[in-house]
């Protein structure tokens, strides 16, 4: 139902009609990103809450992680003309409508149904890039096949003979971005993991079904959904080859010599990938630098969403640091984005590009492509919105000088 509102001015008087959202009456009441978390906490089984959300040990770093953008606050300029504006970018010659993608997201097909392919639907609709997780539970060849995915996130150990495999796999399935997350030589303390009963596997357990049967959503929409469409996952891409399912008594994932992963890595990688390769997890200069200089295309400025070395910097922190030492270099920025504004101060201290990660799952977790969908216009509104009162028209006008940083 349309409702008539009246304009005045000294002159005349107009009537415009607000224009009517086309937004499911389900999702009516998702105004900002964090909404899909108090959602999601109500349709997910504890465990598989607790690992999307979790963090490791105290939480520190994913908390530091919402302060640093608390920390910095705008100048806006004012009485710029701000009609017309746009958030459309480009990274690596491919044009996007806006500055934000989907992050690479471990057992999204576990949280919502078909989760992988879901995301990177609902990323092509909005016309941005959503990265697949190596943790993905479906296959790499059909997520690019029917969602139109084009990043591939990939976790390697220092074998050479696994890096081959996995870096031709990529390429057969037409990836065109081999995003190479180097911040898990170990994996992390998640503490939350064990007390809500989480395991990667998961085992059986009554603890575990009775989680299953108190969240019935979830488990006719999503669990007993997939088995009857697409069978037992299983771990389909962290190897060449099939890994374990992802519910199993005595089976664990082969992780491989992870910690022994170095920068003569890298260079084969370049050597071996034609396409763009980038780095997610880099917080030090010096790393991005060393990168550079093995002929990365670009880096993800990361600290795994405070889901690994807890105490590690925000990486808003660290941004403009590093970007001072990528030269050329396409810097990129993920954890801890939960609105426009984060966005915008991302852009503003010299980030090309910025990938925003839970929100999104939980997104589709309750409301499936459509939430996804939703979810990413509400960012795709508050930049509109904050670009105009910021007093900037196009991405290229954000610069340092639009913020300042409390002490």
């Amino acid at each position: 139902m349309q409702t008539d509102r009246v304009v005045a001015s000294p002159a005349i008087v107009t009537v415009e009609k607000r224009a009517a959202k086309h937004v499911p009456a389900a999702m009516r009441q998702m105004l900002a990103l964090d909404d899909f978390e108090a959602a999601a906490r109500r349709y997910l089984p504890r465990p598989v809450f607790g690992y999307v959300s979790g963090t490791s040990e105290t939480g520190a770093s994913f908390l530091d992680n919402r302060k640093a953008f608390a920390d910095h606050s705008f100048v806006p300029r004012i009485l710029r003309n701000v009609g017309n504006r746009s958030q459309a970018t480009s990274l690596f010659d491919v044009s996007y409508a806006h500055p934000f993608g989907i992050s690479p997201m471990g057992l999204s097909a576990l949280a919502a149904f078909d989760g992988d392919v879901t995301l990177a639907r609902a990323a092509g609709t909005m016309r941005i890039p959503s990265i697949l997780s190596a943790t993905s539970l479906t296959k790499l060849e059909r997520v690019a096949r029917e969602g139109g995915s084009r990043w591939f996130q990939a976790y390697l150990p220092g074998e050479t003979e696994r890096i081959d495999a996995m870096v031709d796999r990529v390429a057969a399935a037409g990836f065109e971005t081999f995003v190479l997350t180097v911040d898990v030589p170990v994996a992390a303390n998640r503490e939350n993991n064990v007390r809500n009963g989480f395991n990667a596997p998961l085992q059986p357990s009554l603890g575990l079904a009775w989680q299953g049967l108190a969240h019935p959503h979830w488990l006719v929409g999503t669990a007993l959904r997939t088995l009857l469409r697409h069978g037992m996952p299983h771990f389909e891409n962290m190897d060449a080859g099939r890994g374990p399912p992802i519910l199993s008594r005595n089976l664990v994932r082969a992780l491989g010599k992870r910690d022994q992963l170095g920068w003569e890595h890298v260079d084969r990688i370049r050597a071996r990938w034609k396409g763009k390769l980038v780095v997610k997890g880099i917080l030090s200069p010096e790393d991005a630098h060393l990168a550079r200089e093995a002929g990365v295309d670009g880096i993800i400025v990361s600290n795994h969403g405070g889901r690994q070395l807890d105490g590690a910097i925000s990486p808003l922190r660290m941004l403009a640091e590093i970007v001072e030492r990528s030269g050329e270099m396409p810097v990129m920025l993920d954890s801890g984005v939960r609105r426009g504004t984060d966005i915008l101060k991302a852009l503003a201290l010299g980030a090309r590009f910025v990938f925003v990660g839970r929100p999104f799952l939980y997104a589709a977790a309750v409301f499936g492509e459509a939430g996804v969908t939703h979810a990413a216009n509400l960012l795709v509104e508050e930049i509109d919105r904050d670009m105009a009162l910021l007093g900037v028209r196009e991405l290229a006008e954000l610069s340092p000088s639009l913020l300042r940083r409390a002490f």
